[in-house]
C-alpha cells in the first residue's frame, strides 16, 4: 500500500508539472499581448506607461524565468494574482471552484445513472423498436456539439417558455444572504442537463453492448436453462459484469466533463471555472490559465484514481497483486 501510494503520489506530481509547462507554452505563445488586453486596445496609455505595467506583473522578463519564478512561487503556496480579475489565484479558483463542481458533478451523475438505465433498457430489449430508437437518439446526441444543445435549451426554455433563467448560478440584483437554494439549483438544471447529454448517450451505447454480450455467453445460457429471466437474469450475471466497463468509461469522462463545462459555462454565463479560463486565454493570464489548468488535471487525476479503486471493490481478481483464479 505504500509503494502504491508513493507511485500515485509521483504520478500526480509529474502531471500537474507536465501540465502547467504545456499550459505556459501554450498561452505564452498565443498572438496575445498581455498589457494591451489589460490596458485595452483602444485605451491612449503611453508606451512608458505599457513597460511599467509589464514590469508590475513581470511580463518584461524571458518566459522561461517567468516559468520557474511562478513554480517555486506555487511550492510555496502562492499561485500569483490575476491581471483580469485583480484578485489572488487561488481566492478566484475557492470562489469558481464550487459553482464548476456543483455543476459538473451533477452533469456526471445524471449522465451516469441516466445513461446506465437506459442501456440496460436497450440491452435487455435488443433488436427491439424502442432499441433502435433508442440507439438512434443516442447517435444523434452523441454527434450534437454542447454549445449548439445550450442553445437550444436556452431558447426553448428559457426564452419560449420561460421555466429557467437565462444565464448566470444567482438571480441578479439578489444579495448573496438572500439567494435561496432553489435558485440556485433552478440555474444549474439546464446547464447540467446540457452538458450531461454527450455522456448519456456514451454510456447507454455501451452498457447496451456490454449487457447484450453478457446474455449471450454460455453462463447466461445455462442459467436460462435453470429457470431464470428477465430481470433476475440480469441482476445476478448482467449487473456487475457490466458496472465495471460503465465505471470506467464514467471515470474516464471527467476530463471531456471539464471541457464540455467550458462550453456549456459560456453559453449560459455561468461563473465558473471553464469561463475563467475562457476569460484568460482571451486575456493572456498566466497565472489565471495555470491555476484553473492545474486544478482541472487534479479533477481528472483524482476520477481515475477514484475509478481504481473502485474496480478492486466491485471485482476483487483486478486489484493489484490479486490472484485470478
Amino acid at each position: 500500500m505504500i509503494k502504491n501510494a508513493a507511485t500515485t503520489l509521483l504520478r500526480m506530481i509529474l502531471l500537474l508539472l507536465g501540465v502547467s509547462l504545456f499550459s505556459f507554452i501554450l498561452i505564452v505563445s498565443a498572438p496575445i499581448d498581455p498589457v494591451t488586453a489589460f490596458v485595452g486596445a483602444e485605451s491612449g496609455v503611453s508606451e512608458e506607461r505599457k513597460a511599467l505595467i509589464a514590469e508590475y506583473w513581470g511580463l518584461n522578463k524571458a518566459p522561461v524565468e517567468r516559468y520557474f519564478k511562478w513554480l517555486s512561487n506555487v511550492l510555496r503556496g502562492d499561485m500569483g494574482v490575476s491581471p483580469t480579475l485583480k484578485i489572488p489565484v487561488s481566492e478566484a479558483l475557492a470562489e469558481r471552484a464550487l459553482a464548476s463542481l456543483a455543476l459538473m458533478l451533477t452533469a456526471w451523475a445524471l449522465s451516469g445513472v441516466l445513461g446506465f438505465i437506459l442501456g440496460v433498457a436497450c440491452g435487455a430489449n435488443r433488436y427491439s423498436l424502442f432499441d433502435k430508437a433508442a440507439r438512434t437518439f443516442c447517435f444523434v446526441l452523441s454527434s450534437t456539439p454542447v454549445f449548439w444543445v445550450g442553445l437550444l435549451m436556452l431558447m426553448f426554455f428559457s426564452v419560449y417558455l420561460g421555466w429557467f433563467p437565462l444565464g448566470l448560478s444567482v438571480p441578479i440584483g439578489k444579495i448573496a444572504s438572500e439567494v435561496t437554494i432553489w435558485d440556485r439549483i433552478r440555474h444549474l438544471i439546464l446547464p447540467a442537463i446540457t452538458l450531461s447529454i454527450t455522456g448519456v448517450a456514451s454510456i447507454a451505447l455501451h452498457t447496451r453492448q456490454k449487457l447484450i454480450d453478457v446474455l449471450e455467453s454460455d453462463y447466461a445460457l445455462f442459467a436460462r436453462a435453470r429457470g431464470e429471466r428477465g430481470w433476475q437474469l440480469i441482476k445476478r450475471h448482467g449487473l456487475r459484469n457490466i458496472a465495471i466497463p460503465a465505471i470506467t468509461l464514467q471515470f474516464a469522462s471527467f476530463s471531456e466533463l471539464f471541457g464540455g463545462s467550458v462550453l456549456a459555462e459560456n453559453v449560459f454565463a455561468y461563473p465558473g471555472l471553464g469561463s475563467a479560463v475562457s476569460l484568460a486565454g482571451n486575456k493572456g493570464d498566466v497565472p489565471l490559465f495555470l491555476g484553473v489548468a492545474l486544478f482541472s488535471a487534479l479533477f481528472v487525476f483524482t476520477g481515475n484514481l477514484i475509478a481504481n479503486i473502485l474496480y478492486g471493490l466491485l471485482n476483487p481478481e483486478i486489484r493489484e497483486g490479486g490472484r485470478s483464479l
